[in-house]
């Protein structure tokens, strides 16, 4: 007799709408550094052919990221909790999912740089007894990211794990 295949579902919620504005500033200020530096590049250079296709290559690289790569994640990153588990999926080239028992929760943080800040976005960490490390979820609201910690804390509590 074979084991019945588990065929797990996307989790249900997704980050905040504000993440794609986010990710896009993020890689904008990226992109802003490298444009930047092939600029001065080409002024320094007094010009030249292939310097301005460097440019011009890099502009439309930029620009094709900036457009895709945020709507992409969006669609792509979840999460979702139960009393159980905390279960999310990430990434956009490489996407992963990750299910942490509440169990084996030790510590769960949340954390703001300034972007998130400006956002009003915030990034919860679980970290539990796993050696392939915390399950991130990135992109909350800061306030489902507080109420999230707190419930998550509580459930560790309440949960019948030595979070070994």
């Amino acid at each position: 007799m074979t084991e019945p295949v588990l065929d797990l579902r996307p989790p249900a919620n997704l980050v905040d709408k504000r993440a794609v504005l986010f990710w896009t500033t993020r890689a904008a200020l990226g992109w802003l550094v490298v444009l930047v530096v092939e600029v001065v590049w080409l002024l320094l250079a007094k010009g030249g052919t292939s310097l301005i296709v460097v440019l011009i290559v890099t502009v439309l690289v930029a620009a094709a990221h900036l457009i895709v790569m945020p709507q992409w994640r969006y669609r792509v990153h979840r999460w979702e909790t139960t009393q159980q588990v905390v279960y999310t999926q990430s990434g956009w080239f490489n996407q992963e999912r990750r299910i942490a028992p509440v169990s084996r929760i030790q510590t769960v943080d949340t954390e703001r740089g300034p972007l998130e800040r400006l956002f009003g976005l915030a990034n919860l960490t679980v970290t539990t007894a796993s050696a392939r490390g915390p399950v991130h979820i990135h992109g909350l609201n800061l306030e489902m990211a507080q109420r999230l910690a707190a419930e998550l804390a509580t459930l560790t509590q309440t949960s019948a794990g030595d979070a070994t």
